[in-house]
């Protein structure tokens, strides 16, 4: 199997055998060739883009802007389909080495921003603001956008840091995260259509949003917010946060303008993965029910309630983000904690699996696989899962009984996903 390196370790039964088969399906479903080769076409001057088209002979310049984890990967199959016709684009992605001729690529960081990231931004903003209206920049917005292409209007990168990392612990969903975001920075919530007025602009977006809220992928650079100060400030007390206060949050451009020439396009969503895997299950003869591809909660018990919405002989499928208050000092993910918190409710013949689009559950892992098999192990090691589970450990029980589904970084990212067999 391509994508689970751990795959014959994993596989010690035939219900995890169909569970794990799923898993390659949706890995295979989100490759950035696929995605390409059906959605993306340049010939005879013309880009084609699911069903938008653009002249490419109107323009004088054409250039490529990708962030966010994945976006390497997309840039560099755009670059090699578009060739001469690009003049020049930069990137950030999380991965060590450049896969470019054309473009130029930083490395940045995630799920914390640093000074690599701001820097690479300002080179962006810097780029973009002397266009006109016969450039067109084609954009690839990917999850963890927000942290990696971000300009702040007054913060320091101190400050972003601290922002960031007191959202992360404060069990915030992700449309709550992006709402502070959005009024911190020069470059979100339509600051950057802003910044590209008047050239013409088309957003490629790898949604790892649920529900994909255009509003919120990303923090939205190139969309309309509808969000308000006051929403903001909502979120702000809501969660206690110390940092920012109402003083520092920045309303971000309304004016219909700066939006009039920008195109939003999805190229892929978590629901492409849960419709492949859908397919999947029943070419091997399961009943499917998919229960949302927006799932959103505590990670801590989802896991019991993915378990419990699963009907007796199918296989349940979901997509989506959970959240997870830190109070330990563990290693961990959120799709590790999910699993291994829905130890306690796995009966035989159950299988559970959780795990991140893009193989990387914040440590370790892409995520976890659990079932009757699982707790025999944690019996044979005499292990005490509730002070792993206490101090957020999950990925040292994991380590410990081998089940976290190792896969190493992915090249596409499209929120998380769940599966239950239960026979």
């Amino acid at each position: 199997m391509p994508f689970i390196k751990n795959y014959d370790q994993l596989a010690s039964n035939d219900n995890r055998k169909v569970v794990l088969e799923l898993i390659e399906t949706a890995f295979a479903s989100i490759t950035p060739q696929q995605v390409f080769d059906n959605h993306f076409s340049f010939t005879d001057n013309l880009l084609k883009i699911q069903d938008k088209t653009f002249t490419l002979s109107h323009f004088d310049r054409v250039h490529l802007i990708g962030f966010g984890k994945g976006s390497a990967e997309m840039c560099r199959i755009i670059e090699e389909r578009l060739g001469d016709k690009l003049t020049e684009g930069f990137d950030i992605d999380v991965i060590d080495e450049s896969p470019f001729k054309k473009l130029q690529y930083t490395k940045g960081t995630h799920p914390l921003p640093s000074q690599a990231n701001f820097d690479y931004t300002e080179q962006v903003i810097s780029h973009l603001a002397k266009l006109g209206e016969k450039d067109l920049v084609i954009l690839v917005t990917c999850g963890g956008g927000s942290v990696l292409f971000e300009k702040p209007h007054t913060f320091s990168l101190d400050q972003m840091i601290a922002v960031n990392k007191g959202l992360l612990e404060s069990g915030a969903t992700i449309s709550e995260m992006n709402t502070i975001r959005k009024h911190l920075s020069k470059v979100k919530a339509g600051g950057l259509a802003k910044i590209i007025y008047p050239a013409t602009a088309v957003n490629l977006i790898f949604s790892d949003v649920p529900g994909n809220d255009l509003s919120v992928i990303a923090s939205a650079p190139l969309v309309k917010d509808p969000t308000t100060i006051q929403d903001a400030t909502g979120v702000i007390e809501k969660y206690k946060l110390q940092t920012p206060t109402t003083a520092d949050l920045v309303e971000p451009p309304k004016e219909d303008k700066y939006f009039e020439k920008v195109s939003n396009i999805v190229m892929l969503s978590n629901l492409t993965a849960i419709n492949a895997m859908e397919k999947k299950a029943k070419e091997l003869g399961y009943n499917c029910y998919v229960m949302s591809d927006r799932l959103q909660g505590d990670a801590r018990v989802m896991g019991e309630k993915l378990l419990k919405e699963t009907p007796s002989g199918q296989i349940l499928l979901a997509g989506g983000e959970t959240t997870i208050k830190i109070t330990g000092h563990g290693k961990g993910g959120r799709n590790q904690a999910l699993a291994t918190h829905a130890l306690p409710f796995i009966t035989d013949g159950t299988v559970l699996a959780s795990f991140d689009s893009d193989g990387w559950d914040f440590y370790g892992y892409a995520g976890a696989i659990a079932d009757s098999d699982t707790l025999k192990k944690i019996e044979e090691q005499h292990l005490d899962v509730k002070s792993f589970l206490d101090d957020d450990n999950s990925y040292e029980l994991l380590e410990k009984i081998g089940d976290g589904i190792d896969t190493g970084k992915l090249e596409s990212n499209v929120s998380d996903l769940f599966i239950v067999l239960k026979k």
